[in-house]
C-alpha cells in the first residue's frame, strides 16, 4: 500500500512539474523584447521632444514663436545594452537637429571601432571577440565578420585622415610619437607624425596623422606636403620640438610662418648638460628669461643668464642657451594672452601620453599601418569629445597686427 501511495505521489509530482515548467530562454527572450521596445519608445519620445524644442512649437501647433517645421524623419540604428533599436530622427526644414542621443551614438561608434582594432592588434582570438562585444555592447559580432569589419573601419579612418582641411589655422603644433613594430622577426621603432591646429574660431582640430619611417627631414617633408595639399593655410606660427629636419622642411612649405621651439624641451636640453646639484638654480634662471614683458627684454635677460652660466663654470649649458634661446622667443610676437599656450608643445604632448597609454596593451605592432590606424582611431575619437568642442583661444585678439620678425621665421 505504501509503495502504491509513493508511486502515486511521485507521478503527481512529475505531472505538476510538467504543468508548471518554465521555458527560461523563452521568458528571457520575451523580457529582452519588452525592454528593447521600452528603450526604443523612450528614445524616440526624447527625439520628438527635442524637435519641438528646436521648432519652439508642437508638431501641429500654430504658434507665433514657431522657428521651423518638420519634414518627416529618417531611421537610424543604435546599439544599446537592450539590443539594437530603431530611432526615428525628425527632419526639420531649416534648422539642424543635433541631439545628445545622436552625439552619444557617434561617441559609441568611435569607441567600438577603436576597441575592435585594439582587440585585433593585441592578438585577441577572433572567436573571443564575439563574447567580448556582447559583454560590452549587448551585440555579438560574429567571428566571420571581424576581419571584414576591421577593413571597413580602416577605410573610414583613412577617409578621415585624408579629408580636406577647411578654413585657416594660425597656430599649428607638430610632434612625432615613437611606437614599436615587428619587422622580420625583430622589434623596430616606427614614428607616427601628428599635427593639431587652432582654427579661426579658436577651437583645436586634429589636422593630420601619418606614418614616418623615421622622424627625419624626408618624413617631415612628406607630412607637410600632405597637409598643404589638403588645404592647410593661414599658418602664422608652428610650435614643435627641434626635430631633425623639421625646421628646414617648414621653410620649404611655409616660408612665411614663424617657428616656436618648445620651451619645455629647450629647458630639458639645457638641464641635460647641467650637474644635478645646480639644476634647480639653472631652471629658475631659464624661467626668468621667459617671464619678461617683451622679446627685447627677454634677449637682454638671456645674455645675462649666459654670462652667469659661464661664471658658474657651466660652459655647455651656456652654449645651449646662447645658440637656442632666440628660437624659444617667437611666441612673443603674438598676443600676450596667447603666450602660455604657444610657448610649449604641451597640447600635443598630452595627446601623445594618451596614445601611449592606449597602445601599450598592443606591445609591438605587426606593421606601421596597424600602428597608424590605431593612433588615428584614438585621435578621431578625441576630436569628437570636449577636447575639440571647447574654445581653446580667443582668436579675436590676433587680428592682423601681429608682426613676425625675420629671424623668428628663420
Amino acid at each position: 500500500m505504501d509503495s502504491v501511495t509513493e508511486a502515486a505521489q511521485e507521478g503527481m509530482g512529475e505531472a505538476l512539474t510538467a504543468a508548471f515548467s518554465v521555458d527560461v530562454e523563452k521568458v528571457r527572450g520575451h523580457l529582452d523584447q519588452v525592454v528593447r521596445a521600452s528603450v526604443e519608445q523612450t528614445l524616440n519620445a526624447l527625439l520628438d521632444a527635442e524637435a519641438e524644442r528646436v521648432c519652439q512649437a508642437g508638431r501641429y501647433e500654430r504658434s507665433p514663436e514657431r522657428q521651423d517645421t518638420r519634414a518627416g524623419s529618417y531611421e537610424r540604428k543604435l546599439q544599446t545594452k537592450a539590443g539594437e533599436v530603431t530611432l526615428k530622427v525628425p527632419r526639420l526644414r531649416k534648422l539642424p537637429l543635433e541631439t545628445a542621443i545622436i552625439e552619444r551614438y557617434r561617441r559609441r561608434e568611435s569607441s567600438v571601432e577603436e576597441a575592435l582594432i585594439e582587440m585585433y592588434l593585441a592578438g585577441v582570438s577572433v572567436r573571443r571577440v564575439e563574447d567580448i562585444t556582447e559583454a560590452l555592447w549587448g551585440t555579438r559580432v560574429s567571428p566571420s565578420t571581424v576581419s571584414e569589419l576591421n577593413q571597413k573601419i580602416y577605410g573610414q579612418i583613412e577617409a578621415w585622415r585624408n579629408r580636406p582641411i577647411e578654413g585657416e589655422h594660425a597656430y599649428v603644433y607638430l610632434d612625432g610619437i615613437w611606437l614599436k613594430r615587428s619587422w622580420g622577426g625583430e622589434v623596430k621603432n616606427v614614428a607616427v607624425l601628428v599635427a593639431i591646429g587652432v582654427n579661426q574660431e579658436g577651437f583645436r582640430e586634429i589636422l593630420g596623422v601619418a606614418e614616418g619611417a623615421r622622424e627625419d627631414a624626408e618624413s617631415w617633408r612628406t607630412f607637410l606636403r600632405h597637409l598643404k595639399e589638403r588645404g592647410l593655410k593661414g599658418v602664422r606660427l608652428f610650435i614643435s620640438d627641434k626635430c631633425l629636419g623639421l625646421v628646414e622642411a617648414l621653410g620649404e612649405f611655409y616660408p612665411e610662418a614663424a617657428w616656436q621651439r618648445c620651451v619645455a624641451h629647450f629647458y630639458r636640453n639645457v638641464l641635460s648638460v647641467t650637474p644635478k646639484g645646480r639644476a634647480r638654480a639653472v631652471a629658475a634662471m631659464l624661467k626668468a628669461i621667459h617671464a619678461q614683458e617683451d622679446r627685447e627684454s627677454a634677449r637682454q635677460k638671456a645674455e645675462a643668464v649666459v654670462a652667469k652660466l659661464e661664471a658658474m663654470k657651466l660652459p655647455k649649458a651656456a652654449q645651449v642657451v646662447r645658440e637656442g634661446i632666440e628660437q624659444t622667443l617667437s611666441h612673443m610676437a603674438f598676443p600676450r594672452e596667447h603666450w602660455r599656450c604657444l610657448r610649449t608643445n604641451n597640447p600635443l604632448e598630452r595627446l601623445n601620453r594618451e596614445i601611449r597609454r592606449r597602445t601599450r596593451v598592443v606591445g609591438a605592432f605587426p606593421d606601421g599601418t596597424s600602428a597608424l590606424m590605431l593612433v588615428a582611431a584614438r585621435l578621431r575619437h578625441i576630436a569628437g569629445t570636449r577636447w575639440g568642442l571647447r574654445r581653446y583661444l580667443d582668436m579675436g585678439r590676433l587680428g592682423a597686427s601681429a608682426e613676425i620678425e625675420p629671424e623668428a621665421a628663420a
